[in-house]
């Protein structure tokens, strides 16, 4: 029989693997309560797709400090109009 600890391990490893994820797992992953990754991921532009899963590769961006789609384009349009 598998131990809660030891599900817990195994099913934060599968996390790691997996292209897309449900937005309980997004919390766990981003390690955000339920509020905060919702203003985070509106705040990166980052959506749901149509089943309802984020996709990792932009919460990675998020997670990694670097300025989100939203911010680049902004910048270029103020460029444009200096």
């Amino acid at each position: 029989m598998v131990k809660k600890y030891e599900r817990t391990v195994m099913k934060a490893v599968a996390l790691c693997f997996k292209p897309y994820l449900k937005p309980e797992e997004a919390m766990i992953y981003c390690n955000l309560g339920r509020t905060q990754l919702n203003k985070k991921c509106e705040d990166y532009g980052i959506y749901k797709n149509e089943s309802g899963y984020y996709k990792k590769e932009e919460l990675d961006k998020m997670l990694s400090g670097q300025p989100s789609e939203i911010e680049i384009k902004a910048k270029q349009v103020r460029m444009r109009f200096r």
